[in-house]
């Protein structure tokens, strides 16, 4: 072939293959062109959809950027009372959610979400910053034209285009109008406005490649009204369910690399961060999170909590005290204790007038229930076996120093209670937890994901060994939440002892959110002066508060001849207090919450004990020992009955009147407004 034929047939290959990149090029323009007509149609229709949120105090922020990316945009962010929620539209078909995935037709399309749940994650780390609690970070992935009721799938909501309004609202008030214009400001930095024009594209094809879209469906009234209903029927929650301290909301997102603990004096705000944190490492992780304490009745008060804090978390939360949740476990293992307290308190108490009175013991101290929380709390609270463990027991938290004679004879009353128990068939609450440990070493629980110890101080060191079994030392497994300072038990242990480090992992909370200046520095006084030995081993005074957020009223104490008297003014004080359900009314002793009981009633006022007391808001003034109200917090509280001898004589260094006077610490720092404090013998 000449040269010229050559040259002619390479020109006429590379115009064919121009003309090839040409169509495909424009079958490319058309693809994308349908793409963006159905994408911008989808958006336009779910924001219709939308539109009556407007009415409920919500603000659209449209097509805005993603962060971090110049290209990537998010279709709708909205801002309102019920909190930030990032909605992604689809106008997917054949759209099928089974076990917390989701499908179109037979393909799983849930890893295509990922990049929606990173986005929130990253929206909460900025909203934290300025207070939001993570929880209040939403992302919705709304289905045009597609009914489907509000299903999780993975951290996200898929719902279908015309449940979506109702399930936003249906959030309730959350935010107040300062906070939802705080979180509204910061939502239009995060997510900037598209800093380049949309691309113009050329849809001038010559036939077209979608059929006419259909008219958008007008929002009807029956739609708004459903919508707005959803709103009123969510009951308002307290404020800190939903907006922290900066501080705060950071620590409930902070990842820990093993065992942490949050501690702080009253009022820092703990137990709240301990809920919030329980919320998200729920959401952020497939297995269960489990809430102990030592006090049985506040797992019912903090779970009643989550359900209005975090109510799609509640199914992977679990509250329980740590002696139920022992029981439930040796139950569910078949494990048979026979439980018999009174059994074995009586029992106790044969022993000490047979051989601990007349003896050693005796004649160091006569006070017998001294020396059965020194078998309970000292010996079987750390599951101790032989004397020679006992011998060499530093005894943390205890103030009598025992010689060796001394401890032998502890151990010959403590050798003859095991026997007696043994013989008897009979178990007392030491042993449930003893047993648990045991059941736990030999066969580990799998599927709890982090365990979250609230009042840590009180428990026993076997009962932090046995729920560090749970999880042991992953990250963000085990969380121990307290305060020494207010240690109402006798005895107590250290972390080192229960084979738990925290090093580098321990954070310190110093800032008083509940009480008042007034309230705080009156119940700090009772206790300046008072030592106590922490669980991380150190000896000293309660933590400082370097600040504190409100002040009020002063506190008030009144001295009474006689309890008639006290009880007279007690009723008086409750009726000019406020509305009933903010009132609490504490006392030391229980006989003490039954002369309160009795009083209250007699003057028609409304009562429910903290022994039944679930945290459901009641129009009821709550009434319970201090023991029981651990944990909750009043506007007012009314702590009656109070002995003169623990505010006039500090009997420094009285193991037993320390111990009350934290308890009295206790009770005056549950208040958030105002205190009242009754004297009398």
């Amino acid at each position: 072939m000449s040269a010229a034929g050559q040259s002619a047939g390479t020109e006429a290959r590379r115009l064919q293959a121009q003309a090839n990149e040409h169509e495909r090029l424009a079958i490319e323009a058309r693809s994308m062109a349908e793409r963006w007509m159905i994408a911008h149609h989808t958006e336009r229709q779910v924001a219709g959809s939308l539109a009556p949120l407007t009415a409920a105090g919500y603000t659209f922020l449209h097509d805005r950027g993603w962060p971090g990316s110049r290209r990537a945009q998010v279709d709708h962010v909205l801002v309102g009372p019920g909190g930030l929620f990032i909605v992604d539209t689809k106008a997917w078909a054949e759209v099928q959610i089974a076990g917390g995935r989701i499908f179109r037709g037979q393909a799983d399309v849930t890893d295509d979400l990922a990049g929606l749940a990173d986005l929130a994650w990253g929206t909460e780390a900025v909203m934290a910053e300025h207070g939001l609690a993570p929880g209040e970070v939403h992302v919705v992935v709304v289905l045009a034209n597609r009914n489907v009721p509000p299903t999780e799938v993975g951290s996200l909501i898929v719902v279908g285009e015309r449940q979506a309004a109702k399930y936003i609202n249906s959030r309730g008030v959350r935010l107040t109008p300062v906070q939802t214009n705080t979180v509204l400001g910061v939502a239009m930095q995060h997510f900037p406005v598209l800093g380049e024009a949309p691309t113009k594209l050329d849809l001038s094809i010559p036939q077209p490649a979608l059929a006419e879209a259909a008219p958008e469906p007008l929002v009807t009234v029956e739609d708004v009204t459903e919508v707005l209903l959803a709103g009123l029927m969510a009951a308002p929650i307290e404020e800190w369910m939903a907006f922290l301290h900066p501080d705060q909301a950071k620590l409930v997102r902070r990842n820990f690399g093993g065992p942490s603990r949050i501690r702080g004096a009253a009022g820092t705000g703990k137990t709240v961060v301990g809920l919030h944190r329980a919320a998200y490492l729920a959401r952020s992780q497939p297995d269960k999170i489990l809430v102990t304490t030592f006090v049985s009745t506040l797992p019912a008060v903090l779970s009643s909590l989550l359900h209005r804090l975090a109510p799609e978390a509640v199914d992977r939360v679990e509250f329980a005290g740590v002696h139920s949740f022992a029981r439930r476990l040796l139950g569910q293992r078949g494990v048979r204790l026979n439980l018999a307290p009174k059994e074995a308190d009586a029992l106790f108490t044969a022993l000490w007038q047979e051989h601990g009175l007349p003896g050693t013991l005796g004649k160091a101290d006569s006070n017998k229930q001294y020396w059965r929380d020194e078998l309970s709390k000292v010996i079987k609270g750390r599951g101790l076996t032989t004397f020679e463990q006992y011998a060499d027991l530093a005894r943390t938290g205890r103030r009598r120093p025992l010689g060796v004679d001394q401890r032998r004879a502890v151990w010959q009353l403590f050798t003859g209670y095991e026997a007696g128990l043994k013989q008897r068939g009979i178990h007392d609450f030491d042993d449930v937890i003893l047993q648990a440990e045991a059941s736990l070493r030999e066969t580990p629980l799998e599927g709890w994901g982090g365990v979250i110890i609230d009042e840590a101080q009180d428990l026993s060191c076997a009962m932090v060994r046995m729920l560090h079994l749970l999880v042991g030392d992953s990250p963000d497994g085990l969380t121990l939440i307290g305060d020494g300072q207010q240690s109402i038990y006798p005895g107590g242990f250290t972390l080192a002892e229960a084979g738990v480090s925290i090093a580098g992992r321990g954070v310190i909370m110093s800032t008083n959110y509940r009480n008042t200046r007034e309230i705080a520095a009156f119940a700090a006084s009772l206790v300046a002066d008072d030592e106590f030995t922490d669980i991380e081993g150190l000896v000293g005074a309660g933590d400082r508060i370097t600040n504190v957020a409100r002040s009020g009223e002063s506190p008030v104490s009144d001295r009474f001849a006689s309890r008639k008297a006290h009880d007279a003014a007690l009723v008086e004080r409750v009726r000019g207090a406020g509305p009933l359900g903010d009132i609490g009314v504490l006392c030391l002793t229980t006989w003490g919450v039954a002369g309160a009981v009795t009083a209250l009633t007699a003057a028609g006022i409304p009562i429910i004990e903290l022994t039944g007391y679930d945290g459901t808001p009641t129009n009821a003034v709550k009434v319970g020992t201090v023991k029981r109200a651990k944990g909750l917090e009043f506007k007012q509280v009314l702590v009656g009955r109070v002995p003169a001898a623990l505010l006039d004589s500090p009997a420094r260094g009285d193991e037993a009147k320390e111990i009350q006077r934290r308890e009295l610490y206790v009770a005056m720092t549950r208040a958030r407004d105002g205190l009242w404090v009754g004297v009398c013998a």
